[in-house]
């Protein structure tokens, strides 16, 4: 009988199924991220520095709310992939249809609550003196696309849990190319401004959702789910929360980071340091694709083998992940330390028409950012053992070291850290919070992955 794709994940080398996991995975992440990146040179260059200050404000919402269809897709995927790794077809099946549920209910009752409270959501996230206006159009406008993104980036986490990366991959190509042609027509020649932005992105959510549904109702799918399966099951639900939980609570953890940093920026520098927080976040999200790829593609590797009992696979594919994510992390960070320079100048326009204020923020910001850049990413070689060690457990459905583990970096250390530095340091304290978190963040992931190891992972393959 021939094997289907996901039984491949128990059989094949670990090197080679890392690699045919990863790459369409960081080709996706990739894509996505220059999706967001491109976008952001676009809004910088052809609106000013005001708008894509405007953006950075606006994204930790909108990022809350599509992660919170992330947490569900892996928190469900962690299940799929351990059913498929057992035989056992019909849980797998039980927990596609709650997820979809489960994602309709919170998702749209987000959005509601979030246009509701527009008026005062964007302030507190920093959208303050000229930043206010302009967010509050591109915000309305994402709100009622981020539940496609949510049900798109979901399916997303269980098409790669089927074993499918390259579906996955193209999955999240299709919003960046369609992002980036209707960013070109509606601000570019419609000269649409924020709202031109706005709906490019919405549009680009639709493109991807489109793809997703054809996706789970072709012959591609091994998962054909029916009515009967959309009833919520508590069991399954509880550990869909519990293990989707883990990606809420960093997503919830990264929003607060923006609210903290957007605020305690402006109180610092204005516009012009929340500026420089919003190209470095954008690098923060595209320079590190190569690892978060390496990290996507370890997930349904790990998770399948352990649901098997197969721990013997598992410790190598911990091993050759950090591996290959920590040689990766090097080369990024070898790329930001000797061309900050040049990427701060790909997000300023050079328009002469530009106005005395954006002409002051431009040269702030470009004399700026490059510093700034090299302090936030100095301990980037080093991360791989942070990422691969907290989704171990996420792979492995130890829930609550998962989420003790993920919120180490950004709620345990960096929040008190930029809390607290800048009262001592000023403006040097925010960023030389990112690499002491990302230092005692490593170390304390790297204790209990060792612990793990040496503990469950030394029982013997199950014959």
């Amino acid at each position: 009988m021939t094997k289907s794709i996901s039984e491949t994940l128990g059989t094949e080398p670990i090197g080679r199924l890392l690699v045919k996991q990863a790459v369409p995975a960081s080709i996706g992440i990739l894509v996505m991220s220059l999706n967001v990146l491109i976008d952001s040179i676009f809004v910088g260059n052809w609106i000013g520095s005001i708008a894509f200050a405007s953006i950075n404000v606006v994204l930790p919402v909108s990022f809350f709310i599509g992660a919170l269809g992330m947490s569900i897709g892996v928190g469900g995927s962690s299940i799929i992939s351990r059913a498929l790794g057992a035989k056992n077809k019909e849980k797998a099946l039980k927990t596609f249809g709650n997820q979809i549920s489960l994602g309709f209910i919170f998702m749209i009752s987000l959005v509601i609550l979030g246009l509701i409270f527009v008026d005062d959501i964007i302030p507190k996230f920093g959208g303050k003196g000229a930043i206010f206006e302009p967010a509050k159009i591109y915000y309305t406008i994402i709100l009622y696309g981020v539940p496609i993104l949510g049900f798109a980036m979901m399916g997303n986490t269980v098409i790669r849990a089927e074993g499918k990366p390259k579906f996955a991959m193209v999955a999240m190509i299709i919003p960046t190319i369609s992002n980036l042609v209707m960013d070109y027509i509606f601000i570019y020649l419609m000269d649409m401004g924020m709202y031109g932005a706005a709906w490019a992105t919405t549009g680009s959510y639709l493109a991807c959702f489109l793809y997703v549904f054809w996706f789970f109702n072709s012959k591609n799918s091994e998962l054909k789910i029916s009515f009967r399966h959309f009833r919520l099951q508590k069991d399954i639900v509880s550990e869909i929360a519990s293990l989707g939980g883990v990606t809420l609570a960093r997503q919830a953890v990264v929003s607060i980071t923006y609210l903290l940093m957007n605020n305690i920026l402006f109180n610092l520098g204005q516009e012009g340091l929340v500026a420089v927080y919003a190209i470095i976040g954008r690098m923060l999200m595209f320079a590190l694709f190569p690892v978060f790829g390496i990290t996507q593609g370890f997930l349904p590797i790990a998770g399948y083998n352990y649901g098997a009992h197969q721990y013997q696979r598992v410790r190598e594919t911990i091993n050759t992940a950090i591996t290959y994510a920590a040689i990766l992390a090097t080369l990024v960070f070898i790329g930001l330390f000797f061309f900050a320079p040049e990427i701060t100048g790909l997000f300023l326009s050079d328009h002469l028409n530009l106005s005395t204020e954006e002409l002051a923020i431009n040269t702030y910001v470009l004399t700026h950012t490059p510093t700034c850049m090299r302090w936030v990413f100095a301990a980037t070689p080093i991360i791989a053992l942070q990422l691969i060690g907290g989704a171990y457990f996420q792979a492995a459905g130890k829930a609550i070291p998962a989420l003790l583990l993920t919120l180490s970096r950004q709620g345990f250390f960096f929040i008190p850290l930029i809390l607290m530095l800048p009262k001592f340091y000023g403006e040097l304290g925010v960023w030389i919070a990112f690499p002491i978190a990302d230092i005692l963040s490593t170390i304390v992931t790297g204790y209990f992955l060792n612990r793990e190891i040496k503990t469950k992972l030394l029982i013997p393959t199950e014959s």
